[in-house]
């Protein structure tokens, strides 16, 4: 059986050993070794991403019997076209696994992609939410800006020059 591993963070700034390591842990633990490793680096709303793209081209090609991700929402917009090809499933944190002969695995992921593409639509409404608000805030003159009332005004203008704080002539 070949099976390959697919690992996504966010930034550059987070470290996806620790997903390595899971994958890598849950693949020895049923005696399989992974053939190839699939990485991302950027945000998981992004449909489109190389590693992912890469991963699924294979899987199309029949070059992969089944993928370890760490969580669902990894692979989430790609599960049917993994059922299509036969691929087995397998997220190591959420112990979901499409394997085909087993209908409940099967239903049971179908749940918990529904229930990660709403997590996901949550996230995003949420974040467009805070957006909106910071910026009626901001072009209130609430946050992002200095606000000088006239009074702070003619006490700054009282205050004695420095010449070497002075904007060049």
């Amino acid at each position: 059986m070949t099976v390959a591993g697919y690992t996504r963070i966010s930034t550059g700034d987070q470290n996806a050993e620790l997903q390595v390591r899971e994958l890598r842990a849950c693949a020895e633990n049923h005696g399989w070794t992974l053939a190839e490793m699939y990485h991302d680096v950027m945000s998981g709303a992004e449909s489109s991403r190389p590693g992912l793209n890469r991963l699924m081209a294979d899987a199309r090609a029949r070059k992969i019997d089944s993928i370890l991700v760490w969580k669902l929402v990894d692979c989430l917009n790609n599960i049917r076209a993994l059922e299509e090809n036969g691929v087995r499933f397998i997220a190591v944190r959420q112990a979901p696994d499409t394997d085909v002969k087993n209908p409940a695995s099967r239903f049971l992921l179908h749940v918990l992609g529904a229930a990660a593409e709403f997590e996901r639509a949550l996230i995003r409404e949420r974040t467009n939410a805070g957006r909106l608000r910071y910026q009626q805030d901001y072009d209130a003159g609430r946050v992002g800006k200095v606000a000088v009332t006239p009074h702070a005004a003619a006490a700054l203008a009282a205050l004695p020059q420095c010449p070497a704080l002075s904007p060049a002539r």
